[in-house]
């Protein structure tokens, strides 16, 4: 599932320019439409819609291996571009007329007519990642250095595009035959029949493959000509657009019903940039019927809910077959298309479209917000991954002090960049994977800005730093690929980046603060939690609970210094500035916020008692992790908790 998480947010990237041009799109639409013919305006709007529609498939092939690349590097991005090159440019018709020895153009297989749709660019775009993460470290002998490293991965990407591409020159002709079939088939079944389409339709839109069913339906592959018999006024009058009328109430009112939904459901901290992505999306659906930036929003994240979706829209169809409405398209079920055709002679009653559109935006609306929550779904402003920490985080040095020079020592004091293999962090700690732990420097890391190294075993090394730990990793990241330079000089480097980062100035008198119990359960001290970070107060003073309820609690007026998407833990600030960090469970940072829900957001102000997460500890002893909860202040040394 994990892989599908990082797919979807992947394909957000191209999907976010798609609203925009279809809107572009579907007013060239209306106004070809409305002056009878198309004029310079309409042109202009169309060609501007039509370079982003058009090429939707090269922008998911490009889009998807940068976002599933290991590191956003620009290699990745050409090599998809190459994989989408290669494969096209070989299924071409003129390729395989010429290839097969084929006498003209029109004896190629209609299906290399086709060839140009996102199931091709999400192949692609897979590919090109695939490779890059491959081989952009692939080191060659000396008279073939010039193609080392990352120039080798284009060139790897073209002889596996070659290869993908020989076997689709067989495959694909047999999938699009099928579906040709599958849908001739449909056309005997009826009412029926164009529930099961529209079910297909949706069903196919992933995979690029819808088109191929459509032109069973709309055109004369099989003497149905749905769309061009509604347009031209050939058909008969309550049949014709049979296989149109029931998208309408699914693309203008469904799925914004859909988008609705999702925007409520985000989290408080992703609200506002969700609502600019549903919002967008949602107008597309709506006047134009262009849906794939909503449903590309949430088909990989949420697989069951584009299921659901699937199933409402056979519905639909088949509800609208029964009743007596019929009305058709030229571009899509949007808006702008219903107002175009209402007066067709061939339209039978599209008022009652309406009718079901409203209802279906209820059901959208309540059937989605209730699976989104009931199964915790990772829809948009929902995720949970770590990485969508590291690309919203500030960068690195942005913040005042900047995180570069203590970084910059830490990569020293690990033995250098070369010796830290893997760089990961959790709420306070930077996880590696060292090549080589014996030069790593533990008083160097100390001087640097550490709280402490801790030594797992085999080649994992933990340096424990703070709440600022996320924008260290990123330094670090940066210098190590060389986007960032390196700080050189040791004395600046010693300084740690800023407060609630791994050392802060001590108070020489014993503090007492008294806090509420943030957690209900049995309390002990930190030596019994089995983490030596926790328990050798590496991170700090503090005490530990074995929790026995769901909710962890504001235990003072205070606000919130720091939540994280995996919602594991949660830091307060409190009024004279001291730092409590509550630590649900050990190690749950690897569960990715499956069984954590958090409840407010960096910066809140919450009074005492007020719920901050919420967790399942069925589910993290079902992960094999203990659920004792440790209690930490991260800036007085020696200050200790006392619970009233």
């Amino acid at each position: 599932m994990k892989f599908f998480q990082r797919l979807g947010r992947s394909i957000m990237l191209p999907v976010a320019v798609l609203p925009v041009a279809a809107i572009l799109s579907g007013i060239s639409y209306w106004i070809a439409s409305a002056a009878g013919g198309s004029n310079v305006v309409s042109a202009f709007l169309g060609a501007a819609g039509g370079a982003l529609l058009d090429n939707m498939a090269i922008l998911f092939a490009i889009g998807i291996s940068i976002g599933m690349a290991n590191k956003t590097d620009g290699t990745s991005a050409l090599a998809g571009l190459v994989s989408w090159l290669t494969i096209t440019t070989l299924l071409a018709p003129g390729t395989i007329q010429n290839l097969f020895g084929l006498e003209a153009i029109e004896d190629v297989n209609p299906a290399f007519g086709k060839i140009n749709n996102v199931f091709i660019g999400i192949i692609c775009g897979l590919i090109g990642a695939w490779t890059y993460n491959k081989f952009k470290d692939t080191k060659l002998p000396d008279a073939l250095s010039f193609f080392s490293g990352r120039r080798s991965v284009a060139i790897v990407t073209a002889g596996i595009s070659l290869a993908v591409a020989l076997v689709l020159m067989f495959v694909w002709p047999v999938v699009y035959g099928g579906l040709v079939t599958f849908g001739e088939w449909i056309v005997t079944l009826g009412p029926v029949g164009a529930g099961i389409y529209g079910m297909m339709n949706r069903l196919l839109i992933p995979l690029g493959l819808h088109h191929a069913l459509n032109s069973v339906f709309w055109f004369d592959v099989a003497g149905i000509n749905d769309l061009n018999n509604f347009l031209n006024n050939t058909g008969t009058y309550g049949v014709t657009g049979q296989y149109m009328a029931g998208f309408f109430p699914i693309m203008m009112f469904g799925l914004p019903g859909a988008a609705l939904a999702i925007w409520m459901t985000a989290k408080t901290t992703r609200k506002k940039v969700t609502y600019g992505i549903m919002l967008s999306a949602a107008i597309a659906s709506f006047f134009v019927g262009v849906t794939e930036p909503l449903e590309f929003s949430f088909m990989f994240v949420a697989p069951w809910l584009y299921l659901i979706h699937a199933v409402f829209t056979g519905i639909s169809m088949f509800v609208a077959a029964i009743l007596p409405t019929r009305l058709g398209f030229g571009f899509s079920g949007g808006f702008i298309d219903m107002v175009l055709q209402w007066m067709n002679p061939l339209a039978q009653n599209p008022w009652i479209l309406i009718l079901m559109g409203i209802a279906w935006f209820f059901i959208y609306f309540l059937v989605f917000r209730f699976v989104i929550t009931r199964f915790k779904l990772k829809t948009p402003g929902r995720e949970d991954d770590e990485e969508l920490i590291a690309s919203e985080s500030p960068a690195p040095g942005s913040t005042k002090g900047g995180f570069v020079p203590t970084a910059s020592a830490f990569i020293t004091a690990l033995g250098g960049a070369a010796n830290i293999v893997e760089l990961d962090n959790c709420a306070t700690r930077l996880r590696m994977e060292i090549a080589d732990t014996s030069k790593v420097d533990e008083a160097a890391l100390k001087r640097a800005g550490a709280a402490g190294t801790i030594k797992p075993g085999g080649h994992s090394v933990q340096v424990i730093y703070g709440l600022n730990v996320q924008f260290v990793k990123d330094a670090m990241e940066g210098i190590i690929s060389g986007d960032i330079p390196a700080v050189d000089n040791e004395v600046e480097a010693m300084a740690p980046a800023s407060a609630g980062g791994g050392t802060t100035t001590a108070v020489a008198t014993e503090t007492i603060i008294q806090l509420r119990q943030p957690v209900p359960g049995r309390v002990v001290p930190l030596s019994e939690v089995p983490d030596p970070t926790f328990a050798q107060g590496i991170m700090g003073p503090g005490l530990a609970i074995i929790p026995a309820g769901d909710t962890v609690i504001a235990p003072a007026d205070c606000t919130i210094g720091a939540t994280f998407d995996s919602g594991h833990a949660v830091a307060v600030v409190l009024g004279d500035g001291t730092e409590i960090l509550i630590h649900v469970g050990i190690d749950t940072v690897h569960m990715a916020g499956n069984g954590f829900e958090t409840l407010v957001a960096k910066g809140d102000s919450v009074h005492a008692g007020t719920p901050l997460l919420r967790f399942e500890l069925d589910k993290i002893e079902a992960a094999g992790h203990p659920t004792i909860t440790p209690v930490i202040i991260l800036n007085n040394e020696d200050a200790r908790i006392e619970l009233i």
